[in-house]
């Protein structure tokens, strides 16, 4: 690694240029006094296990923790904003660290939002808040159709592929994983070693190039899916047909990333791209692609199957709907992934500017299932920039049963948002396939920080619940959630994102009128 060798190279040259001026000078020894503490405090760099950042970049590394030390702590948090226009990043990675570390993450001084600027969230409390009984909430996912259902937690690991993240990074996932009782989902990549060695479980993704249930020509292999997918770690399949930070744009691996294990891993070739189609060549129709989802459930065994997608056009989904009532096969979930998502891997149009935002696609999602009558025999997952107990509270509170976090997840590991995911040289061994970074993440670690993060959040996340004077997560409501508008106007959710009766689509003279064209023109037969 170039910064290791920089180090030793400049070790080995002062040292010698120190034992050679020495030899006519005696007072040139006295150098000796700076250059043998950088040495040492270069050694002792990558030997530790914190911090991947110093034992990648030994000595100039602590310039980092020099700079954030003396940085004004209001630039610290008000850098970069949620789709409300909330500070998040630097706010939140912050806490993110502190529970991975298990370090104190009380503030002084109160909120550091301006309570009273356009934007700001909040849940009211009750003066009679209830005992915390329910320390460690599950959320069972499997319908009538499933034999193996899933007792999820509410907080569980995103899509995150073998070969976009490190072996190092995927092992510690799922050690934090294993050790907090939470789900690791593997993200499209198929299903490593890495992903087994520690037990956590799995959800296994399928996305458009089947990897890891693929033959030679790329399309879907049953046999293959089966032998995996009875695999003890595989808790539930999630067919991905559209993510947040890339819809309707495919995937790629590039080819420095792609070792021969990886290779393996995909039955992909070496040396080439690793391009995923943007839609499934499995099937092509709403049908079809309800179709799929039995088939799958048949073949792992009777375990919950459900797909993954950023809601783009609303007659889509709804042609969705209207499939499962003509098939009567419904998912056992549907994860709804927000267009503030993130990857190394996607134009900057396409991140930035294409997808439905997260809240607004699961309000949509939630009202498309209850106006079907199909909402409760279908779990919803959202996915998309969850850091914080109050984060899990709104999306909750609008109609998801789970949540997935990415961000968070590898903020725990010790990502520093340095946006080189996609250059194989991410300074914390996170997003790389180079042995020399990715061993600078130590496992153990890391996969204790995951777990103490989660566990963390889902503390405060009961301790929320529990201040508003509710009993259960499944308890909170839309009413529950604050947002300033402007000036003095306060809405809460409900009045923000209101919804629909149940059934109300499936007659005429029920249908709310701004559902009307795009339900007109949804079809099961097509997308």
């Amino acid at each position: 690694m170039i910064a290791r060798t920089l180090f030793f190279l400049a070790a080995f040259v002062l040292t010698l240029a120190v034992l050679i001026w020495g030899s006519f000078w005696s007072g040139a020894y006295w150098l000796f006094l700076v250059i043998a503490p950088l040495i040492l405090l270069g050694l002792y760099d990558m030997m530790q296990k914190d911090h991947a950042v110093l034992s990648i970049y030994p000595v100039i590394g602590h310039l980092r923790y020099l700079f954030e030390s003396v940085r004004p702590e209001i630039q610290q948090y008000f850098v970069e904003s949620d789709t409300n226009g909330q500070p998040v990043n630097r706010e939140f990675r912050s806490l993110v660290y502190q529970r991975a570390k298990g370090v104190r993450d009380t503030r002084p001084f109160g909120t550091l939002f301006d309570v009273y600027e356009n934007g700001y969230e909040w849940v009211n409390h009750s003066l009679s808040p209830k005992p915390i009984t329910h320390h460690h909430p599950r959320v069972r996912f499997g319908g009538s159709d499933c034999t193996k259902p899933y007792d999820s937690s509410p907080l569980n690991i995103s899509a995150m592929s073998f070969g976009s993240l490190s072996r190092t990074a995927i092992l510690a996932l799922n050690k934090g994983a294993k050790e907090g009782g939470f789900a690791h989902n593997t993200g499209e990549g198929g299903i490593s070693p890495h992903h087994l060695e520690f037990g956590g479980d799995l959800v296994w993704q399928i996305g458009t190039g089947y990897f890891g249930c693929r033959n030679a020509q790329g399309d879907f292999d049953a046999d293959r899916f089966s032998e995996q997918a009875q695999k003890d770690a595989v808790k539930m399949i999630e067919v991905k047909l559209s993510q947040g930070a890339k819809p309707g744009h495919g995937g790629l691996l590039p080819a420095a990333k792609v070792t021969p294990e990886i290779a393996e891993i995909r039955n992909v070739p070496m040396g080439e791209d690793v391009l995923s189609p943007a839609s499934h060549p499995a099937f092509s129709t709403p049908v079809g692609l309800l179709e799929f989802v039995k088939k799958l459930r048949m073949l792992s065994g009777g375990k919950p199957v459900g797909f993954k997608l950023c809601i783009g056009n609303k007659a889509e989904f709804l042609a969705i709907c209207k499939a499962m009532m003509e098939t009567g096969i419904t998912p056992d979930f549907i994860t709804v992934d927000g267009g503030e998502g993130g990857t190394g891997a996607a134009p900057v149009e396409f991140s930035n500017s294409v997808g439905m935002p997260l809240r607004d696609g699961l309000v949509f999602v939630q009202n498309a299932l209850i106006g079907c009558g199909l909402r409760d025999s279908v779990k919803i997952i959202a996915s998309g920039k969850v850091l914080s107990a109050f984060h899990l509270v709104r999306l909750l509170a609008l109609g998801a049963d789970t949540v997935n976090s990415a961000r968070a997840m590898m903020f725990a590991l010790g990502c520093i948002q340095s946006r080189l995911c996609n250059q194989n040289t991410c300074p914390t061994g996170i997003t790389t396939q180079d042995p020399a970074r990715y061993k600078a993440l130590d496992v153990e670690r890391k996969g204790e920080r995951v777990a103490q993060y989660h566990a963390s959040t889902i503390e405060n996340l009961v301790d929320l619940v529990s201040s508003t004077g509710l009993n259960t997560i499944e308890e909170l409501q839309p009413h529950h959630i604050f947002h300033r508008i402007e000036g003095t106007e306060v809405k809460n959710y409900a009045q923000l994102y209101p919804g629909i009766s149940d059934r109300c689509l499936l007659s005429e003279s029920t249908c709310p009128p701004d559902w009307k064209a795009d339900w007109s023109r949804a079809s099961a037969s097509t997308f």
